[in-house]
């Protein structure tokens, strides 16, 4: 079984990679393959509610960033984390773009798959950022892995994170957890429902 994680900073090699990396450690000694996969520095578009992926389902129409290259890997995975830094209390608004269109453009590919988020912050927010990041997931049928504690680790300078001891201990329990959920579930993803949606609004 595979784990397709997002480092949402871009800083490629710093606190959130090495929450990251804490993780797929663990998840190796599970015997669970863990892939990586940074979103850069460079611009990234947001969506634009074309819906044209409604009518072409698989892609996002914008193939000009990083979001077609990092969704199309989740075809293949069994799980997914997303990490990222705390900004301004959110997550990195770059990853929040990339986040929105994956799940628009390639829903099939994430639906009813176990998921986890990870914030990393210097001071605060980082729960705000946390919740932001795991409101899709539930969107999408898609099993929050927990921990210990909040999937939170705390570091202003590249490496300080390790030096979050009780941060590095809930990425090792969050490693152990989501191998259980694989482990037991065989990797198959949650069924979800198998009644035709039937969505609404409150304007009458």
């Amino acid at each position: 079984m595979k784990v397709l994680m997002i480092n949402g900073s871009p800083r490629q090699t710093g606190n959130t990679s090495i929450a990251l990396k804490q993780l797929a450690e663990h998840l190796e000694k599970h015997g669970i393959e863990s892939e990586i996969v940074w979103i850069g520095n460079k611009p990234v578009r947001g969506c634009v509610a074309c819906r044209t992926c409604k009518e072409n389902p698989g892609a996002c129409v914008f193939d000009d960033d990083v979001c077609n290259r990092i969704s199309t890997r989740m075809n293949d995975a069994d799980a997914l984390v997303i990490g990222s830094p705390v900004y301004y209390g959110q997550p990195n608004g770059a990853l929040l773009a990339i986040v929105q269109r994956m799940f628009s453009s390639n829903g099939a590919a994430f639906h009813g798959k176990p998921a986890a988020a990870v914030a990393v912050c210097r001071r605060g927010g980082a729960t705000a950022a946390f919740q932001a990041l795991n409101m899709p997931f539930q969107m999408m049928n898609m099993p929050v892995v927990t921990s210990q504690y909040w999937n939170i680790v705390y570091g202003r300078e590249p490496g300080q994170a390790t030096l979050d001891v009780e941060g590095m201990q809930t990425m090792r329990t969050l490693a152990n957890n989501m191998a259980a959920l694989l482990e037991a579930t065989g990797g198959k993803p949650m069924p979800g429902t198998d009644e035709p949606w039937e969505p609404m609004h409150f304007i009458r």
